[in-house]
């Protein structure tokens, strides 16, 4: 037995000795990079575990996996302490004004499979200990003072498909073997292609933001069954990013200084102002999709005839507009997901701030229920069940698969897409605020839609995942019954202009067919429609803390715990109403009122 205790204690010792040695790794990279007061606040070298810490991602182990440190303005160095973290699969450190060397203890990061460090001032040369990074599939160091020659190491790394090395001042005979990778770029060196077997120095993928050739998707595909195993935020951001059709080798310039070189964002394809203003026919009226807080959506085309959906931003110049560009191109690299609107690329001018989508084929919920054009099909009643489970999902993941969280914060039918097999993408990640994983809700300017917003966060602007909740349970209202969530033409039927009072309502009275949508024409299974609607009321109950999360919700749909909870509900919704009657009937007839003098009195003296 104290054989077994002292195991345990060892165990449980070195668990944080491992915390230990991350988190010193980290704290000498911050402090190296000269990280000012204000930045990485909660990189704190008196917490034993560097997980809870920003941009930092851990295993469930609490092994750090991920640091992502992009555009952040840091002046130092890197410190070659790094190089302990032997489970790090992704490092970024991509924009920031980092000088020095590449430390050579960067060759120990054998789990490494990301590495990023363009656009910043790094000087020397390339590490020839980088050839023992066998894991090893994007290599990016674009943009810097490299000098020396192309190791011959990296040329035998067997899993590279990916190499940026463009805009240093590297010299010598590029390595034949690098050429048969599908993406590499040296362009803006003094480097030779190849003598013999002349080689271009940028592929067709790279060359001018051209799209890429088939076989490098194969690739990509091919490596993305592994990559999904790991579950790894950071590996993911670049293998998404390198799934699209261009990747970043050169910069669309159109005019001397169009192009902000503030910001910097990994794989993702930098669009020229001048190519997505042909794909929009000049921003015309007459391909805008929609409209929201910070700016209106258009339609487009590219010059490859790949449609796609260009989000200008209006007011980035006022204190939350370039903010809000910044925040959800972070949203979007962290969250991938199928259930969740995938981001292209961006275009960012002095003026100017553009988000680049896929095109959804069948635009959003919001349109399918309400806006459908003469012959346009109807949603029919399986559709909807399936468009409810995915959107779920997709708020599943961003609230319980994201580090940190992410609190979507404008949760509607009009910001679920449905592509071209109907399925729920969940989009508009503008709203969207990152939520420390250590802090239950956080204070913010409210920002939403009326009759979508949870009544607590419109009292007190606190909002947490469990006001995304609420937004997705008027959402299923809004999915049976196709109506919107405020509608003032029922007050001429004296009804409730909020359509879950409407509901509320109506299930009381157990008029169940009196609130599906009249379109489906009885087209549906009634033991489903409750379902559903039991989960809304679920979802919108008035308390937050008597809301189910996400996961809840998915299981419920799919027809788990719903009856329990449903009925667990229900004894506390009639037993709020008896109270509410009860208050209601001694407000009227208190006890100081005329009326309750007279009954005394009438009941006195017999």
């Amino acid at each position: 037995m104290e054989l077994l205790l002292g195991v345990l204690i060892l165990a449980y010792l070195l668990s944080f000795a491992s915390a230990d040695f991350q988190g010193d790794a980290l704290i000498a990279l911050k402090n190296s990079l000269h990280a000012s007061a204000n930045q990485l606040t909660d990189w704190n070298q008196n917490l034993v575990n560097p997980c809870t810490w920003s941009n930092v991602m851990c295993d469930p182990s609490n092994n750090v996996i991920s640091v992502t440190l992009s555009s952040m303005n840091f002046s130092g160095t890197l410190s070659p302490k790094i190089g302990v973290l032997w489970t790090l699969s992704s490092l970024t450190l991509s924009g920031n004004g980092i000088t020095g060397e590449i430390p050579n203890e960067l060759g120990n990061l054998t789990s490494l499979t990301s590495l990023d460090l363009e656009n910043n001032r790094l000087t020397g040369e390339i590490p020839s200990s980088l050839g023992n990074l066998k894991n090893l599939q994007f290599l990016t160091l674009s943009k810097n003072n490299l000098t020396g020659t192309v190791p011959q190491s990296i040329s035998n790394l067997p899993k590279l498909i990916n190499l940026l090395l463009d805009l240093n001042d590297l010299s010598g005979q590029v390595p034949d073997h690098l050429f048969r990778i599908a993406i590499y770029n040296f362009t803006g060196n003094r480097v030779n292609c190849g003598e013999n077997f002349p080689h271009p120095c940028v592929s067709s993928g790279n060359d001018s933001g051209s799209s890429q050739k088939p076989k490098v998707g194969i690739i990509v595909g091919i490596v993305g069954g592994f990559v999904i195993l790991l579950l790894i935020g950071g590996l993911l951001f670049f293998l998404y990013k390198g799934r699209q059709k261009g990747y970043r080798g050169e910069v669309f310039v159109d005019v001397a200084g169009e192009v902000d070189r503030r910001i910097a964002f990994g794989q993702l394809k930098r669009f020229a102002w001048r190519e997505l203003q042909l794909a929009t026919d000049s921003f015309d009226e007459k391909n805008i999709l929609g409209q929201g807080g910070f700016g209106k959506v258009y339609k487009g085309v590219l010059s490859d005839n790949t449609k796609v959906a260009v989000k200008r931003l209006t007011d980035f110049e006022s204190p939350g507009g370039d903010a809000a560009f910044q925040r959800e191109v972070e949203m979007i690299s962290v969250a991938v997901h199928k259930n969740l609107l995938r981001l292209i690329g961006f275009c960012t001018t002095l003026t100017e701030r553009l988000l680049v989508y896929p095109f959804m084929q069948n635009l959003s919920v919001a349109y399918r229920l309400r806006e459908l054009k003469p012959g346009e099909p109807v949603l029919d009643w399986p559709t909807r069940k399936r468009i409810a489970v995915g959107a779920a999902r997709g708020l599943e993941y961003l609230h319980e698969h994201c580090n940190p969280k992410i609190i979507h914060r404008d949760v509607k039918a009009a910001n679920v897409l449905l592509d071209e097999d109907f399925e729920a993408v969940v989009g508009d990640f503008g709203l969207a605020k990152l939520v420390d994983v250590r802090r239950t809700n956080v204070t913010t300017q409210v920002r939403g839609t009326m009759g979508h917003i949870a009544p607590e966060y419109l009292s007190t602007g606190k909002s947490s995942e469990r006001t995304d909740v609420f937004g997705y349970g008027i959402m299923l209202l809004e999915l049976v019954t196709g109506q919107r969530a405020i509608d003032f033409s029922r007050l001429e039927e004296e009804d409730d202009v909020l359509l879950l009072d409407h509901v509320k309502k109506l299930e009381r009275e157990k008029k169940l067919d009196a609130i599906v949508d009249r379109n489906l024409n009885k087209n549906y299974n009634i033991q489903e429609v409750e379902a559903m609607i039991q989960v809304a009321l679920l979802c919108t109950q008035a308390s937050p803390e008597d809301r189910p999360a996400m996961s809840e919700v998915v299981r419920m749909l799919e027809g788990e715990g719903l009856a329990e909870r449903w009925e667990e509900w229900q004894h506390v919704e009639v037993t709020r109403r008896q109270e509410y009657e009860r208050l209601q009937r001694r407000f009227e007839w208190g006890e100081d009122s005329l009326y309750n003098q007279d009954a005394i009195e009438l009941s006195g003296g017999r």
